[in-house]
């Protein structure tokens, strides 16, 4: 079923903190709660779909809708990582097409800082019941090295440098300078980024993004109620989702599941690359947004680096500004889970509603890219595109 037109984001909120210390994980997607609804103008009474993933506490749905006070007619819980809300979006404008709900909350939140999480840098278990632990877990691989099999594979195919990877870090350096809640706003450099401490051949700590505490919520509402609200029309005009797995160990890793669902979110969405005004695109580490630049056509493969070092992704300068809040390289990475702030970004662009240094002018169709998982393992890709009505 096409979704196009049949669903619109109504609210949208980031909370502010980075680290919440004085808060518990249901405290922080209450908030989110709250903020986003009072964004849409919309009363926590009026909810009747309810999604969240695997940052929410006890049984996901059920312990956050009794918190919540919310009495929904559908709810979800899917969790694929960092592309989580971006699929929750799709799944939400899905409830809505098929008559299910009328008025979608989703939030998400997490405190890996203040609970010490070392995310990239020690091995992690999802699930120990998952088919793959018991071939992978005794070779303690950890997230960082994953993604530095990608960059190693990807300079190796295609002569990509470190010092163009760190152009992306540059980028989003250049945009988090404006945000004021950003986690790292100082400016960076290429040698900056080139000259910061080595964590896993090629990614250097700058290569790397942030770990804070803290969280987003969106409300996706029907047409019918969105032109009802005093708020900018955002319309959903595309969106889908893809999971890449190993393929029996026959694995590329020059290439990521954003390769089917970017193809399929533009062709729903009845536009192209080059109609987009505004990338949020995934940024785990900086070769997580050089191979989803790639792959969802914004240049050919394997010219993703000389599309980055020519200054394409900052704002004011190049052809497709890209995480104007600084990302997940600088700005915030709640609960692991990036996809929603790309969304929340990406709805503030469309909305003029964006830090004025960085407003992307004439901004009426943009993209959000989630990937979660791991792009050295398995992992799902979700492409949202939206266009302000």
């Amino acid at each position: 079923m096409s979704i196009h037109g049949k669903a619109y984001i109504a609210g949208a909120y980031e909370h502010p903190t980075r680290k919440a210390v004085d808060k518990s994980l249901a405290q922080l997607h209450a908030e989110v709660a709250k903020g986003a609804l009072d964004d849409a103008g919309i009363s926590h009474t009026d909810v009747d779909g309810y999604f969240c993933a695997g940052d929410a506490p006890g049984l996901g749905p059920i312990n956050m809708v009794d918190y919540m006070g919310l009495k929904p007619n559908y709810i979800d819980s899917t969790d694929t990582g960092g592309s989580s809300y971006v699929v929750h979006v799709e799944h939400a404008a899905q409830a809505i097409a098929e008559g299910r709900c009328k008025i979608a909350l989703i939030t998400l939140a997490g405190r890996p800082a203040s609970e010490g999480m070392a995310t990239g840098t020690a091995p992690r278990v999802y699930n120990q019941n998952a088919p793959d632990v018991a071939f992978e877990f005794p070779f303690s691989p950890v997230v960082t090295n994953m993604y530095a099999m990608a960059a190693m594979r990807h300079m190796h195919e295609y002569g990509t440098t470190s010092e163009q990877l760190a152009w992306i870090r540059v980028a989003a350096s250049t945009h988090a300078q404006h945000n004021e809640h950003a986690m790292r706003r100082e400016v960076v450099t290429v040698e900056d980024v080139v000259n910061s401490p080595m964590i896993t051949t090629p990614l250097h700590r700058l290569d790397c993004c942030v770990i804070s505490d803290g969280g987003g919520a969106l409300v996706v509402v029907h047409p019918d109620i969105a032109k009802q609200l005093k708020r900018p029309l955002v319309k959903i005009r595309g969106v889908a989702s893809y999971v890449k797995g190993q393929d029996n160990g026959d694995t590329d890793l020059t290439y990521t599941a954003g390769r089917v669902s970017g193809p399929r979110a533009f062709e729903e969405a009845k536009v192209k690359p080059s109609d987009i005004k505004y990338a949020s695109i995934y940024d785990s580490f900086t070769i997580t947004v050089l191979l989803q630049l790639e792959d969802l056509g914004f240049c050919e493969k394997g010219k993703g680096g000389p599309f980055v070092s020519d200054g394409n992704l900052i704002s004011g300068v190049g052809k497709l500004p890209f995480n104007t809040d600084g990302g997940g390289l600088c700005n915030n990475h709640p609960a692991n889970r990036g996809g929603m702030t790309k969304v929340i970004e990406a709805v503030r662009q469309l909305r003029g509603e964006a830090q004025e240094k960085v407003q992307v002018p004439n901004c009426d169709i943009a993209l959000a890219h989630g990937t979660g998982g791991s792009i050295g393992t398995r992992h799902c890709s979700s492409t949202l595109i939206m266009e302000r009505e």
